[in-house]
């Protein structure tokens, strides 16, 4: 009898600390037990027995609802200073895993494990910590604040860090240290997670509960489970987490780290008349980090060292009428930059290009959500020349409900006499499940050089992430005098409307057309300025899409647009005519709108196979020549290939080539062709060798009317441009872990007469960079 009731309490015992998934158990009381665990891959230390069981996971992509078809078991406790994740990921279709040892956050086509911690309980932003099958890390924030939903496109007003429509605006710049290692057993893998207090900012009380969310990704067969049952007609997809209740007495303890750095360079650029000597240069900088309270942390920086280890991809510049957009990478401003975060991109920390100093304050107050930073760049980046300019920005944001939020943006660029200063406050509220609604309001004031100017920004955006229908609308209006140096905002003196409808369908279980549909898209774009406010931009888009079983994707688009030319740009233009033997110059007219633009693409993306997968697609389309202001006919083929012949070599391929023919004649006015190589080599956890190869061949023709008349530009006879540029990258890398790191490397950039002929070629430039760090952690 008696041994018939220790039975049955354990079993009770056992079951209450199971938490399916399927059963809407997502509300997980998490054990508090005063142990460690050895973080080897085994989950066989005695403790993961008292552990909380998360199961029941459940589909989310390509089609919600349906119970997931490999099991996943997750367990959960925390002891009094770290929580502790352990995880079985079963696999019931055989050796059909992929993973490698690869470099940390380079895990996207591998099987892994994300678990999203929502330290705040907010539903708005969450820690990322993924693993792959091995433990390889990958880690960054999570936000839902700027996810544009399930209705179409993001609205981020000029860009943002991969976004996913469904999921929010994923980061994964940022590096928090936590422990991980993984295995591969039969039927599957198994992982152990150790994250201490210490890397995350939380709640200011004694006791609390967290957000918690936790996908898997099976590259196999392309599809997504999560654990609390997540929805896609939902507008916040970490609205849909479970918690993690009763955290109590957490021992986060003194977090104080200081990353002294030193960094030594040797470049040279013979074109330059540095011949062979290299210009050598060696700096000794450094960063503190203090966690003031719990979620509250002030970083300080003297003379950092921002110099990229690997340049920024090379991006198709040709025909382009405005900046492009690139991520953040460096590290004094990535801790905590997902707080910096607002509807359009009005703090955009790489304006700040070379700083010799900065602080950051970043955290909660009451409810309130602050970032505010400090930071004075070198002096040659002066718009004078005089003076090392200073920047102060600062993000408010108060949160409240299911979501909302309330906000508010402070920048200031201040430059001796001149300065450029934006006010912006936001709103954002959901309305049901379905809808949420968002507002931004924002004026700037500047004075660059005794040019002064002020303009403001208004922009209202709604949207409806349905299962089978939603949809995206947005209307923004720009002034011409508005701007933010500060900020990332490329185009101004506008009036836009854009609406995006979605319809999706969803194929049985097992079918070969797992989901397919269709986004309806529709611009309008007038012209905001003084004396000019007719219709500058149409678009109509049908853009179809389709996922196979298996995980191929199929994607195309059907484009029709319509383009008036702004005369303001080419107020220098003027055209060399010839008469007889004589020439003479006439000023440049300014043709009619571009009425009826079409295009065409279609892009197909294989499944994840172990040792490789691909992309490519194809564009065919009717574009204005902005320099020419001339009708054109574009071509243009990306392609990107992925291999892993072993689990510790990786390369990746890509090639993208764009050609531009003018359409009056057939005459070819640009071309561009870019193909890349990166080989990365994982010799142990820490170490990694890494080649980048990279080729630009561009060239455009002198600029000529659609009469076939040479065109000057202030004057100057437009003589085209032509750039055959090849450049290598080395690099060996030592970091066991996040903060302490020994970087070496090799660049070099030659150039040639005619593209790859690999024949006189000329050495522009080369260098050797070296670069030291290490964390002290209290």
């Amino acid at each position: 009898m008696l041994l018939t009731t220790l039975i049955a309490v354990a079993f009770l015992q056992d079951s209450a600390l199971v938490y399916n998934g399927r059963a809407n158990r997502i509300h997980v009381d998490v054990p508090r037990i005063d142990a460690t665990a050895n973080i080897d891959g085994n989950l066989d230390d005695l403790v993961w027995r008292r552990a909380a069981r998360l199961t029941g996971f459940s589909q989310y992509q390509p089609v919600d609802g349906r119970p997931a078809e490999e099991p996943t078991e997750v367990l959960v406790w925390y002891s009094p200073d770290a929580i502790y994740f352990g995880i079985r990921a079963r696999e019931i279709h055989g050796n059909v895993v992929r993973a490698t040892h690869a470099n940390r956050d380079n895990i996207d086509s591998e099987d892994q494990i994300q678990i999203l911690l929502d330290t705040d309980n907010s539903r708005q932003i969450a820690f990322l910590f993924g693993v792959n099958p091995y433990g390889v890390q990958q880690d960054g924030t999570r936000s839902a604040q700027f996810a544009g939903g399930a209705g179409g496109p993001s609205a981020t007003g000029g860009g943002f860090r991969n976004i996913n429509p469904l999921e929010g605006s994923v980061d994964l710049n940022p590096d928090y240290f936590f422990e991980s290692k993984g295995r591969l057993v039969e039927g599957g893998y198994e992982v152990e997670v150790r994250i201490p207090f210490k890397s995350l900012r939380y709640q200011d009380a004694k006791v609390q509960s967290w957000g918690l969310h936790i996908l898997r990704r099976i590259q196999h067969t392309g599809f997504q489970d999560t654990w609390a049952p997540a929805i896609r007609a939902n507008a916040n997809f970490l609205a849909q987490s479970g918690s993690l209740d009763g955290l109590n007495d957490l021992r986060r303890g003194l977090v104080l780290e200081a990353t002294p750095t030193v960094t030594a360079h040797a470049d040279r650029s013979p074109t330059l008349g540095n011949g062979r000597d290299y210009q050598k240069k060696a700096d000794l900088g450094g960063d503190v980090r203090w966690g003031i309270r719990q979620n509250l942390t002030l970083n300080g920086t003297i003379n950092p060292d921002f110099s990229q280890v690997e340049a920024d991809v090379g991006q198709v510049l040709l025909n382009e009428r405005f900046a492009l957009f690139y991520p953040e990478k460096r590290p004094f401003f990535l801790d905590g930059l997902e707080l910096f975060d607002s509807p359009n991109q009005l703090i955009y920390t790489r304006q700040i290009v070379a700083p010799l100093g900065g602080l950051k304050l970043t955290g909660k107050l009451g409810g309130t959500n602050i970032a505010s930073m400090l930071a004075g760049d070198d002096r040659q980046y002066s718009w004078g020349g005089n003076h090392s300019p200073l920047f102060g920005v600062s993000r408010l944001r108060y949160d409240y409900g299911s979501g909302n939020t309330l906000g508010a943006v402070l920048t200031a660029r201040e430059d001796g006499a001149s300065y450029s200063r934006v006010a912006a406050g936001d709103f954002r509220f959901y309305h049901s499940k379905l809808y949420f609604a968002q507002f931004q309001a924002a004026g700037s004031w500047t004075d660059s050089l005794r040019n002064r100017q002020n303009g403001s920004l208004l922009q209202a955006d709604w949207d409806r992430t349905g299962r089978a229908w939603g949809f995206h609308y947005t209307l923004r209006s720009l002034d011409p005098g508005f701007k933010a140096a500060a900020g990332f905002v490329n185009r101004t003196g506008i009036i836009e409307a854009r609406a995006f409808n979605r319809l999706s369908f969803y194929g049985a279980q097992g079918a070969l057309v797992q989901t397919y549909g269709s986004f309806f898209g529709l611009g309008r774009i007038w012209n905001n300025i003084r004396g000019s406010h007719g219709l500058a931009e149409t678009s109509e888009q049908i853009l179809p899409s389709a996922t196979l079983r298996g995980g191929w994707q199929l994607s195309g688009a059907v484009t029709h647009a319509y383009f008036a030319f702004d005369p303001v740009l080419y107020s220098g233009l003027t055209v060399q005519r010839s008469i007889g033997l004589l020439t003479d110059t006439a000023a440049f007219v300014v043709p009619p709108p571009e009425k009826n633009e079409w295009g065409g693409s279609f892009r197909v993306t294989t499944p994840t196979y172990r040792h490789f997968s691909g992309t490519a697609s194809i564009t065919e389309s009717q574009v204005p020549i902005f320099r020419e202001a001339a009708p054109g006919n574009s071509s243009r083929i990306d392609a990107a290939l992925d291999v892993r012949p072993t689990t510790a070599i990786r390369s990746s391929l890509s090639f993208s080539r764009l050609t531009i023919a003018r359409k009056s004649d057939g005459s070819r006015f640009s071309s561009e062709t870019i193909p890349r190589i990166k080989v990365e080599y994982q010799v142990s956890p820490p170490i990694f060798l890494r080649l980048v190869g990279q080729y630009a061949a561009r060239s455009r023709s002198p600029l000529e009317d659609r009469n076939g008349n040479p065109i000057l530009v202030n004057g100057v006879l437009d003589t085209g441009s032509t750039t055959n540029e090849f450049s290598t990258d080395w690099l060996f890398s030592y970091r066991p872990v996040p903060g302490t790191l020994v970087y070496l490397g090799y660049g070099s950039t030659l150039e040639e007469p005619r593209e790859f002929r690999f024949q006189d070629l000329r050495r522009t430039r080369d260098g050797f960079f070296g670069k030291i760090s290490y964390l002290f952690r209290l």
